[in-house]
């Protein structure tokens, strides 16, 4: 006699998507609202003063900080996903991310405590990338691995929509803060809110995520027996040309976003003169426009395939780096709009099929890992130092040189797309 087992409840598409997305808008804005204070906040309360340009650098390099993180976050919290489930994992890593964030605008500055305040925001800084390394991957499996498979790219878009709303709520922040104080009340205490805000999003961001089921892929997992006893270890061994052609594939990715937020804000209102309320402004427009490609860069990926989709972008982001310095390097208002827009709606049309891409270079046992070790290591490759060297490269070598630094990376792209392969891009597919 047999006892019927009751089915498990699926996840509602509604459910996942809202849930994938919510938590990475949260998880970005953490992340951007520490970039944009880099520039405009940090060099100012948190180092030594005397030279702006110093204070400025030091204040970038916490940013790099981040990066270096994000890929410990993706072995710690890759493991668990691998391991125990996505949505356990995915929970983790988002109170990883607001803790840290919240205790940044509890810090006391240089001013109160000396050298303690820099080494103390760098620490935080440190538990923002642990938390966003563990993030991004688990909210594109979440959505990719309940997507039908003829909408997988359509679906592992939602979590890359996080990315330019997060923008735009941490840079719509600045700015109207901005406008409502003056600017002794701003640095004296304002931009503190900021960073203390985020504690509304992250209750949000919990109550939701704590609704959804596992994934099917990862119960398919637990099904056959097939988990891995260390997910790290297992990528490095049997996965390395996956990782290392992976990481290339987003390098581009990384470094034409962060030149057209970090460093064009650093260099827009130091070096060109713009005031801090209208460049934040023109980013934000920007940033509509980064959103608004996202979703025709999946149906894209979805009709023609997410690697063809990738080259063609990558290729034309090669081409705009040539164009860097002279529509930057003008100076006007109309120009930097152009330039901006353009430069943002590339990163749009790259960066929705990238993480269906990534997913689908890994096999479910291991993929929570694969996808997240490839996209941060793409962050330290690619995002890390990008302002760094940007900003080192302008200074001594004119604006051009950053755009060959970006046409550089968009053709190391391009080249592991070529070596990718179809066969390879739809391994992982075939094993579902």
């Amino acid at each position: 006699m047999s006892v019927a087992v009751p089915a498990r409840a699926a996840n509602k598409p509604r459910t996942v998507l809202f849930a994938s997305l919510i938590g990475t808008t949260i998880e970005f804005y953490d992340f951007y609202i520490y970039a944009t204070a880099a520039v405009l906040v940090f060099p100012r309360l948190f180092f030594p003063a005397g030279d702006p340009a110093a204070a400025t650098l030091q204040s970038l390099a916490t940013f790099a900080i981040a990066f270096f993180a994000r890929p410990v976050g993706s072995a710690v919290f890759g493991h668990f996903g691998d391991r125990v489930g996505r949505k356990a994992t995915l929970v983790a890593a988002l109170l990883t991310m607001g803790i840290s964030t919240i205790l940044i605008g509890l810090l006391p500055t240089y001013a109160t405590i000396g050298t303690a305040a820099p080494l103390l925001l760098a620490l935080c800084r440190f538990g923002q990338g642990l938390g966003l390394g563990g993030e991004w991957g688990g909210a594109v499996l979440l959505a990719t691995e309940n997507a039908p498979p003829e909408k997988r790219a359509w679906y592992g878009m939602f979590p890359q929509l996080g990315a330019p709303l997060g923008f735009f709520l941490s840079g719509g922040t600045f700015l109207l803060l901005g406008e409502l104080m003056p600017d002794e009340e701003f640095f004296a205490w304002g931009w503190r809110i900021p960073f203390l805000a985020s504690a509304l999003l992250v209750v949000v961001g919990l109550y939701v995520r704590l609704k959804i089921t596992e994934t099917p892929d990862f119960q398919k997992v637990l099904d056959r027996g097939e988990r891995v006893k260390v997910p790290a270890l297992t990528v490095l061994r049997a996965h390395r040309r996956e990782l290392v052609l992976g990481t290339l594939v987003a390098l581009a990715t990384f470094v034409v976003f962060y030149l057209m937020t970090v460093f064009a804000l650093s260099w827009g209102t130091s070096k060109l003169g713009f005031s801090r309320q209208a460049f934040l402004t023109l980013q934000l427009v920007a940033v509509v426009f980064f959103g608004l490609t996202i979703p025709p860069s999946a149906i894209l990926a979805d009709r023609y395939g997410r690697r063809t989709a990738m080259i063609l972008v990558s290729a034309a982001i090669a081409v705009f780096g040539l164009l860097f310095g002279p529509l930057f390097g003008a100076g006007t208002l109309a120009a930097a709009a152009v330039f901006m827009i353009a430069g943002m709606c590339l990163v749009g049309f790259t960066y929705g099929p990238l993480g269906t891409l990534l997913a689908e270079m890994f096999p479910p046992e291991v993929r929570y890992t694969g996808a997240s070790l490839t996209f941060n290591f793409a962050g330290i490759l690619g995002a890390s130092l990008a302002p760094y060297i940007a900003t080192w490269l302008a200074t001594n070598h004119g604006l051009p040189s950053v755009g060959w630094y970006l046409s550089a990376a968009a053709i190391l792209s391009l080249l592991a797309l070529l070596l990718v392969g179809r066969r390879d891009a739809a391994k992982a597919a075939e094993v579902r």
